[in-house]
């Protein structure tokens, strides 16, 4: 008989998930050993938002905290280079990012940039960081990206027009904070691209070529929150328990994707916020139900699963059928959060059919297609990019 494959999984080392969880973060912070930590967030954050309350917290616990807030969505290498130097200047020993995706992917690039020789471009791909990164403690304010609990980092490299992706376990936070209050101001627009991006993570985690059982049980679980509470987290922002059911879905998902992979939405949506700035949730939430419909023979016992899991189809319906009402209820939660087509994004017609074959040949290079459950040609990329628009 065969050895059966190796299962890993790979968290931080401390996942605290609750309300109320980030009013114990100086204990966090101080538990690693860390006196002088650089928070980086962004200046909404800090001046409207969370951040600036959480940063006071720190200091009032007698941390020497410096705040590097200069991140914007979909972060550069101009981002990254910034929190390098802020973090040189303040002589940190630590990393805390308060914020979304964004926030958190620029620290694990700057913290691992920090400690180690070479220029971030040479992190890109899978498992190129040489060693640890300063330790790193990540507070969501978003039940999106996941990041808190993934071993990726995304970074634009805007001289390339290129989204660079890394994944190493160097890139994983010491500790992750998911405080669902953290982002019941989270503006219905933001709360909703972001959401369809964690169950694009959870669907996409189970259809993988790499999905084991470990990450079945936390991209399910994760897939039947959001599908139950996405709506109503979004038309009522202050209700508690949809907020808490999407950061629990959230961190579930992006701990299932980070330990399995991602496939052929994010392959292909990376270079649409490369070439046209679109937030990352925003592109992939547009993409999925095209992409979906397009992959479902590839796999359609396990799509089907997941719409069972959703409470779209019964134990009685046909696979078929399941798959079918997944992806009408794909593309239902797009029209109902209002996300819009890539030509309402106003995404300019010339500019998209000159870069169009581009894209494709980018999203391929990514290697996140070859996860994919139906293998996709560079011409078939084309025809779901022209689909979306």
């Amino acid at each position: 008989m065969a050895a059966a494959a190796t299962i890993e999984l790979h968290l931080p080392q401390d996942l605290l998930i609750g309300g109320g969880t980030s009013n114990d973060l100086p204990d966090h912070v101080a538990r690693l050993g860390i006196e002088r930590p650089l928070v980086v967030s962004d200046r909404f954050l800090l001046e409207k938002g969370p951040a600036g309350p959480l940063v006071e917290r720190l200091r009032d616990a007698g941390l020497a905290v410096a705040v590097f807030g200069d991140v914007q969505p979909d972060p550069t290498l101009a981002n990254v280079n910034g929190a390098l130097d802020a973090l040189r200047a303040h002589e940190a020993d630590g990393v805390v990012a308060i914020g979304g995706g964004s926030p958190m992917d620029t620290a694990k690039a700057a913290s691992v940039a920090h400690t180690n020789d070479g220029d971030v471009r040479d992190y890109a791909g899978y498992h190129k960081v040489p060693g640890p990164g300063l330790p790193l403690v990540a507070v969501p304010t978003t039940a999106g990206t996941g990041s808190e609990v993934t071993r990726v980092a995304v970074i634009t490299d805007t001289e390339r027009d290129v989204k660079m992706m890394m994944l190493d376990n160097h890139l994983m936070a010491r500790v992750a904070v998911a405080d669902y209050r953290l982002t019941i101001s989270t503006p219905a627009s933001l709360t909703s691209w972001v959401g369809v991006d964690s169950l694009t993570h959870a669907i996409e985690a189970y259809v993988s070529k790499k999905a084991t059982v470990l990450t079945d049980m936390l991209a399910l679980k994760a897939a039947r929150l959001i599908g139950a509470h996405l709506r109503r987290a979004v038309s009522t922002p202050d209700d508690e328990e949809a907020r808490e059911a999407m950061m629990l879905g959230a961190t579930l998902a992006g701990a299932a994707f980070s330990n399995a992979s991602v496939a052929l939405v994010h392959g292909m949506s990376r270079p649409i916020g490369a070439h046209f700035h679109l937030a990352h949730g925003l592109s992939n939430a547009l993409l999925l139900p095209c992409v979906t419909r397009f992959s479902v023979g590839g796999a359609p016992e396990r799509y089907a699963t997941i719409a069972r899991e959703m409470g779209l189809a019964g134990a009685d319906d046909s696979d078929d059928t399941a798959c079918e009402r997944l992806v009408e209820e794909l593309e239902a939660l797009n029209a109902d959060l209002q996300i819009p087509s890539l030509s309402s994004a106003e995404v300019d017609r010339d500019h998209f059919d000159r870069v169009v074959e581009d894209m494709a040949q980018a999203a391929l290079d990514s290697g996140s297609p070859g996860f994919n459950p139906q293998p996709a040609t560079k011409e078939e990329i084309v025809a779901l990019y022209r689909e979306a628009y």
